[in-house]
């Protein structure tokens, strides 16, 4: 998956919500509705993690220094995560108190027009991201599914972006289901409902998000079919019997770190088995572009013969 990919949903999903959050603020002023409240607190919580995903993206081009030998690149999931706990906090955990307050202190709705229409408009830019973000990440899932892809992917900007639209798209949904049952039965507690709908939606992904993006930041290797061609490609070297063992890791996003043991096939002078090395080396960044660093120790394979 391209990094550039992911960034272009972003950037649809910030402007999106840009305006989405100002019309919701309009409607919450004049309807006092609490799913058009907590929806609009949903737009800014948004638009704030979008603004630190480009923030982290931009700051992890620093280039590698002493102090970080193998770069920044890991601080696109230190945002990532700081995504998932203001979602938690700011988006989650405020619906569901505005929900339960107003489930306690229900109130009827004023202008509830304006309300209605403002969440039609907002799906319908909604909408348009989500679309963007799926068009997005079809180039990069290949046979996985959304929920695989999003799962399986090394870059945080477009599995946040995947959620946090599908997240708004149901949430919208659950606040014109609270917004027109109370008006149609003038019980103000389904207004309340739907807020609390929301907050709990916003809570499970921003839990889904926080263990996505603490895998990251762990560690994760290189993919299985990326693990398959680096193997493949180093055997495939004229100098290399096999591979003994092999570690990846990615040290950012766009980075991935390869470590090997190989079984040279023969144990000629050091300037043949270093020319070896150099043609193994080449190939496996020719099969995996992504592989900036690469390490590969020789030895002699010592398999028992059958």
């Amino acid at each position: 998956m391209s990094t550039e990919g992911g960034m272009r949903a972003v950037i649809a999903a910030l402007l999106a919500n840009l305006g989405i959050a100002v019309s919701k603020f309009v409607a919450f002023f004049f309807t006092g509705s609490s799913s058009m409240l907590s929806e609009a607190i949903h737009s800014v919580a948004d638009s704030g993690n979008q603004i630190l995903l480009i923030i982290g993206n931009r700051r992890a081009k620093q280039e590698a220094d002493d102090q970080h030998p193998f770069g920044y690149g890991r601080r696109r999931y230190v945002y990532g995560f700081v995504v998932a706990i203001v979602l938690f906090l700011v988006g989650g955990l405020f619906s569901l108190y505005e929900g339960f307050h107003k489930w306690q202190y229900p109130e009827p709705l004023d202008d509830w027009w304006i309300a209605v229409l403002v969440l039609v408009i907002a799906i319908v830019l909604e909408s348009f991201s989500f679309r963007t973000a799926i068009r997005e990440a079809n180039k990069a899932r290949g046979h996985r599914s959304l929920v695989g892809f999003v799962k399986a992917a090394r870059q945080p900007e477009l599995p946040v972006i995947l959620l946090e639209d599908a997240g708004a798209l149901v949430g919208l949904v659950l606040a014109l289901f609270g917004v027109s049952l109370s008006v149609i039965t003038g019980n103000g507690r389904f207004d309340a409902f739907g807020a609390m709908g929301i907050g709990t939606l916003l809570v499970i992904i921003a839990i889904f998000l926080a263990i996505e993006m603490t895998a990251m930041l762990v560690g994760e290797g290189a993919l299985p079919e990326e693990v398959a061609a680096i193997r493949a490609a180093l055997e495939a070297s004229s100098g290399v019997r096999r591979v003994i063992h092999l570690r990846t890791l990615h040290v950012g996003p766009d980075e991935l770190l390869v470590a090997a043991k190989i079984a040279i096939r023969h144990n000629g002078s050091g300037t043949e088995i270093a020319r070896d090395i150099d043609d193994a080396e080449s190939a496996l960044r020719a099969a995996v572009p992504s592989a900036r660093y690469v390490f590969l120790e020789p030895d002699l394979d010592r398999t028992p013969a059958p």
